[in-house]
C-alpha cells in the first residue's frame, strides 16, 4: 500500500509517484490523487522525484529504485509482460508481437497491450518503449501525446550520448 504520494512537474504534465518506505508501489501519468505530500528529506520518495526529474532532464537512462506490486495486482502473464519490458533498453522500441514471442505467447499481442496498460509504474518500467507493427504509435494509458514525446526525448537524449 502506498503511504505518501509526491507530485513531479514534467514535460509531458504532472506526475505522482507513489511509494512507501520500501518501495516504489505506483506512477501515475494522469494523476488523481487528492493528497499529495512533500517527498521527505532522504527518502525514498525524495529518490524516486529525484531520478524522474532526471530522466525529463535526459541525465539519466534508467531507474535505481525498489519497486513493489502487490501479489494481487496482475496476473502471471501480465507479470511476465512486465519484467519483460523492463528489459527493453533505452531508447530502443520492441513490437507488442516482440513482446507476446518474448512471455511465450507468439499469439498475445493485444493481451500485452492490455498488460502494458495496467502497468502500475509506467516510465520506471517503460511500456511507452512498446509500439505497434512497423513502429505505429498505438496504445498508451498516458496518452499517445505522451508516448510521442517520451520515445523523441529518449532518442535525442541516445543520440547526444553517441555524438559526445
Amino acid at each position: 500500500m502506498v503511504d505518501r504520494w509526491a507530485l513531479v512537474e514534467t514535460p509531458i504534465g504532472p506526475v505522482t509517484v507513489g511509494a512507501d518506505r520500501y518501495a516504489v508501489r505506483g506512477l501515475r501519468l494522469q494523476p488523481r490523487e487528492t493528497r499529495l505530500d512533500a517527498a521527505p528529506a532522504g527518502s525514498l520518495l525524495a529518490e524516486a522525484v529525484a531520478q524522474l526529474a532526471a530522466y525529463f532532464a535526459g541525465e539519466r537512462t534508467g531507474f535505481d529504485l525498489p519497486l513493489s506490486i502487490p501479489e494481487d495486482r496482475g496476473s502471471e502473464f501480465e507479470r511476465a509482460v512486465w519484467q519483460e519490458l523492463a528489459r527493453i533498453p533505452f531508447g530502443q522500441m520492441c513490437t507488442y508481437g516482440e513482446v507476446a514471442r518474448a512471455v511465450g505467447d507468439a499469439g498475445a499481442a493485444r493481451a500485452v497491450g492490455t498488460a502494458c496498460n495496467r502497468n502500475p509504474v509506467p516510465l520506471i518500467v517503460p511500456c511507452h518503449r512498446v509500439v505497434g507493427a512497423g513502429g505505429k504509435l498505438v496504445g498508451f494509458g498516458g496518452g499517445l501525446h505522451r508516448k510521442r514525446w517520451l520515445l523523441e526525448h529518449e532518442a535525442k537524449v541516445s543520440l547526444a550520448r553517441d555524438w559526445s
